[in-house]
């Protein structure tokens, strides 16, 4: 290569570095750092690889599957106590009847239920005498041969049997007896079908306080869920719940939660929640297995794509927007991830804006 053409080599050499230098000299710093501010100024080719965005809130359905069993309502349901005690002569019905009101269950004989009635058979005989005794009390003093204190104290004794009279037969029928009958007839207060049988013809009763048998009216019948006590906070009255019965596989039943327990119970760790459902053809059954799914909606939780996340060690970061472009960086606590999402627990606020894409480009 001769001498001139090796001069024009270094001379284009030297004006290309020349021009290098300058450009170097003249274009924008890709980012410039404050102590812990980042900022990417004006130019500078990171602005288009960077994509800031403001953090985000949504709400999510939790949906929760409970188990549960049809109960009577214990609004429609009544115990029978017998009202003395005695021997129980006739059961009329048996487990599972339905019973009109009024319709007789069973007859028991009872020596209280005796005494009564006798108490008014003898007061209805002192009645007959004592009224009779005024009969010819008024008689004889209409005839003028007979004392008006005489037929006075007729009167008086008169007045006392019939009192007697009406005591004794309003124990009698306090006791259960309408017609006089000697035996106390037990008949059913609500219409419904027999739940319960709790005794046996033949019987001798000697605790009042020991039911007989219950009726239960069908035509509204709760079903209970039982709800664990990690899920309680999802659980409020007014919430609808989906019912489905393993006896009708096809039967999909819908309500609203009308009752919520204030009392978890100690052997399940569970609580009681209860839905009032319709019956009126008696399809459901008291004891029948049932299944209840409750949909909850979950408060606002902040996300944040996972692409904004930045893992130094065991901490995890993100860029936070303090100014037009300019960034600080902050830790942040992770909650669930779904997906490309992740919820944030601690670190930022809603509408806070965070780098979410190209982060890593801010990294040290």
């Amino acid at each position: 290569m001769s001498l001139n053409r090796r001069h024009h080599h270094r001379c284009i050499i030297a004006a290309a570095l020349a021009l290098l230098v300058t450009f170097s000299l003249t274009a924008a710093p890709l980012l410039e750092r404050k102590g812990e501010q980042i900022s990417v100024p004006a130019g500078s080719s990171l602005r288009a690889r960077l994509l800031v965005s403001p953090v985000g809130s949504a709400s999510t359905a939790r949906q929760l599957a409970l188990p549960a069993i049809v109960e009577a309502d214990p609004a429609l349901t009544v115990n029978i106590l017998p009202p003395l005690s005695g021997r129980l002569g006739t059961v009329s019905v048996r487990l599972g009847d339905v019973v009109r009101q009024g319709q007789l269950l069973a007859l028991l004989q009872a020596p209280d239920m005796t005494q009564a009635a006798a108490d008014l058979d003898k007061a209805t005989d002192a009645r007959v005498l004592t009224r009779r005794a005024l009969e010819r009390a008024d008689a004889v003093n209409a005839a003028g041969g007979n004392a008006g204190k005489d037929t006075e104290q007729a009167r008086s004794n008169d007045m006392q049997a019939q009192a007697e009279m009406q005591r004794a037969s309003a124990r009698l029928a306090a006791l259960g007896s309408t017609d006089g009958h000697r035996a106390l007839r037990i008949t059913a207060p609500i219409a419904g079908a027999v739940t319960v049988v709790g005794t046996a013809a033949g019987a001798y009763i000697n605790d009042t306080t020991a039911s007989l048998m219950t009726i239960a009216n069908l035509e509204r019948v709760l079903v209970t869920a039982y709800v664990p006590e990690n899920q309680i906070g999802a659980i409020s009255r007014g919430q609808t719940a989906d019912i489905r019965l393993p006896a009708f596989p096809g039967l999909a039943l819908r309500g609203v939660i009308s009752y919520v327990s204030a009392v978890v119970e100690p052997d399940t760790r569970r609580i009681k929640v209860r839905i009032t459902l319709p019956n009126p053809d008696g399809k459901l059954k008291p004891n029948m297995f049932a299944s209840v799914q409750v949909s909850s909606a979950s408060s606002p939780r902040l996300v944040l794509p996972t692409s904004a996340l930045l893992m130094n060690n065991d901490s995890v970061s993100v860029f936070v927007e303090t100014a037009s472009w300019t960034f600080v960086r902050r830790p942040v606590t992770l909650g669930s991830e779904d997906g490309e999402t992740v919820q944030i627990l601690s670190g930022v606020r809603a509408g806070e804006r965070v780098v979410v894409r190209g982060g890593v480009l801010l990294n040290d």
